[in-house]
């Protein structure tokens, strides 16, 4: 079993790049709505901090994913 440094270093499969840059976006995004200036209703900011995790994980775990030996 590779250590986790050795697994993040590794090269990414091209739909686990795909997966990471969607959930770097969506945090991102999330992240923005949380932050905004301007009044939002409560459900609109408790739903882009579940996206801003989910974002976050989803980047978290792509970045891990290596092919198959």
């Amino acid at each position: 079993m590779k250590k986790v440094i050795e697994r993040v270093q590794s090269p990414t499969p091209k739909f686990f790049k795909k997966l990471r840059n969607i959930g770097l976006v969506l945090a991102t995004v999330a992240t923005t709505v949380v932050a905004a200036p301007v009044a939002l209703p409560a459900v609109v900011i408790k739903i882009a901090g579940y996206l801003a995790v989910a974002g976050g994980i989803a980047g978290a775990v792509s970045q891990t994913a290596v092919e198959g030996e």
